[in-house]
């Protein structure tokens, strides 16, 4: 085992070797084109995740006269999706691990293109839940996946506006399905499902594998060919390979870890982060907000289709700036302003319901909930959002990144449940109150972020495991 002057002797070694590199950014003839092809292809995957969270919305009325489905037969199909994403969270880890992981993207897109082949033949309520599970365990083998690939061969200077690119692609996704949803019939909604499927498996073909995994499973030259591919043919990629080979040999002499050791001293750290985050991000409520926008809007008097149009362009919109900034501005930063954000948007949101509830002021309720509900998305959009992925992505060492990841991606897929299955129970006991609890949450997750989360801007990897990790 390690000792903690180990890993700072590790620490040490790697800062040392991180100062050339970024002394010879400016030297090197780096090339990004692969990596910005790279990312094109890894964020199809996002899309097609958008394109199965958002299918049930639009569809709702014509499936069930259609297929003559009742609401809690419907409300399984709609629901059942969480619970594939689930299983796919725990799934990914081991997948990614083990297939690698362009084929752990592979097998996730195999099970969405069932999926949505079973729901556009369906002629009954069986086959619709089977696929809309296999599509529910493809997003969630998605959401791991696409993010640690994109953090896998992205530059330092690049990763986080390229990883922030999975939440845009997600919320694109999810608008693009509520708009042609409304003129499209829900059988040929299905097959636009398989159109970034399709996408993301030719091109595939085009690629190269990460080369952190590669170096991690010993296959060396294939490392290096990699790396070169993804730096281009005139980049000096000597200083960045040994890097990482060093920083693997080093972990390596680890034993490999199972899923108690992430609770080990030596990963703690980085595990409390991970996990913290999802939670943060899932319980201040997102995605109770998120599936019940409408009756909020109409509990509150105002009108739900124009709130829900702005609300679906505001969250692409900021999730846009939050990637052109990230790298800018910092990880750290982003979150602290997103955290306040949706703190004052519940407040607001609050005092709109207690003054209905109480018949006081009523014509403020209204303007008061609309700012509160779009101040809350356009918040959640500029960090909360994008950046736990982007931070998920950068923190676990590689040997324990596949069970830290899963365990990451399941609490986020169990909160997003909960939140979810909770939130017209809450609203029923006390809609003001329902909003003031996530307000707590949330200022809680601003404690959490000060006092746990570092600054991931402008580091290798390497780098910010072994800080975090000492």
């Amino acid at each position: 085992m390690a000792t903690e002057k180990d890993m700072e002797q590790t620490e040490t070694t790697v800062d040392e070797i991180g100062a050339p590199l970024i002394a010879q950014d400016g030297k090197s003839k780096e090339d990004n084109f692969m990596v910005y092809i790279s990312t094109f292809v890894a964020v199809c995957g996002s899309f097609a995740f958008g394109s199965c969270a958002g299918y049930s919305s639009p569809t709702q009325s014509a499936i069930r006269e259609d297929l003559n489905l009742s609401l809690a037969e419907y409300s399984l199909f709609g629901s059942i999706l969480t619970f594939g994403a689930m299983i796919g969270a725990v799934a990914s880890g081991p997948m990614a691990d083990f297939f690698g992981r362009k084929g752990a993207l592979r097998i996730s897109t195999a099970f969405c293109t069932a999926g949505w082949l079973a729901i556009y033949f369906a002629q009954g309520p069986l086959p619709l839940d089977i696929g809309r599970l296999a599509t529910g365990f493809g997003m969630g083998v998605f959401s791991y996946v696409v993010p640690v690939f994109i953090a896998e061969i992205a530059p330092k200077s690049l990763r986080g506006a390229l990883t922030a690119a999975n939440q845009l692609m997600i919320c694109a996704g999810v608008s693009v399905a509520f708009i042609i949803g409304t003129v499209l019939t829900w059988r040929i909604l299905a097959l636009t499902g398989l159109i970034p499927c399709a996408v993301l498996l030719v091109g595939l073909f085009f690629v190269p594998e990460s080369p952190r995994w590669l170096a991690k499973i010993g296959k060396h030259k294939e490392f290096e060919a990699a790396l070169r591919k993804l730096r281009g043919k005139d980049a000096d990629v000597s200083e960045e390979a040994y890097e990482i080979q060093d920083y693997i040999e080093t972990l390596q002499k680890l034993p490999k870890a199972k899923l108690f050791d992430l609770f080990q001293r030596r990963y703690l750290r980085s595990v409390t982060i991970g996990v913290g985050l999802m939670v943060c991000q899932q319980f201040g409520g997102i995605n109770g907000i998120c599936f019940y926008t409408s009756s909020i809007f109409e509990s509150a008097g105002f009108p739900a289709d124009i709130g829900t149009i702005i609300y679906a362009i505001l969250q692409v919109i900021i999730t846009a700036l939050n990637a052109l900034f990230v790298d800018k501005a910092g990880r750290k930063p982003l979150l602290l302003v997103s955290g306040a954000g949706l703190v004052i948007g519940c407040l607001l949101t609050a005092i709109s319901f207690y003054l209905k509830t109480y018949e006081i002021g009523l014509e403020a309720a209204p303007a008061l909930a609309v700012t509160g509900i779009l101040l809350y998305i356009a918040s959640f959009s500029a960090g909360m959002g994008a950046v736990p992925w982007i931070i998920m992505s950068e923190i676990f060492p590689i040997n324990i990144k596949g069970a830290a990841g899963s365990l990451a991606t399941l609490t986020n897929w169990f909160g997003a449940w909960l939140i979810s299955f909770t939130f017209n129970f809450l609203l029923s006991w006390s809609s003001y109150g329902t909003f003031l609890v996530y307000a707590a949450i949330n200022l809680a997750g601003i404690l959490f972020i000060i006092v746990m989360v570092p600054e991931t801007k402008g580091r290798t990897l390497e780098q910010i495991q072994a800080a975090i990790n000492a």
